[in-house]
């Protein structure tokens, strides 16, 4: 013979499982957290190098440019 759950038992396992989808669904928030500050991070280190080197070029409207877009990236923050 099989043994039953009662109710409550069967809600307890039930509300167990919902707490590990929470937690998979908190990690997989961290993790694209960390992704975008990483991807952020390396935008701006590429904006700073491309802004140096239009500054050495003396190239005003690649600098212009890339100052106003790295002004708007960190006004998105």
């Amino acid at each position: 013979m099989k043994e039953k759950k009662t109710y409550a038992e069967l809600m307890k396992s039930r509300n167990t499982q919902k707490g590990n989808e929470l937690d998979v669904t908190m990690l997989d928030v961290y993790i694209q957290m960390v992704l975008d500050e990483a991807l952020f991070t390396r935008r701006l280190t590429t904006l700073t190098e491309k802004i140096n080197k239009a500054l050495d070029n003396r190239d005003e409207e690649a600098f212009i440019a890339l100052s106003r877009e790295y002004q708007k990236l960190l006004e998105n923050t």
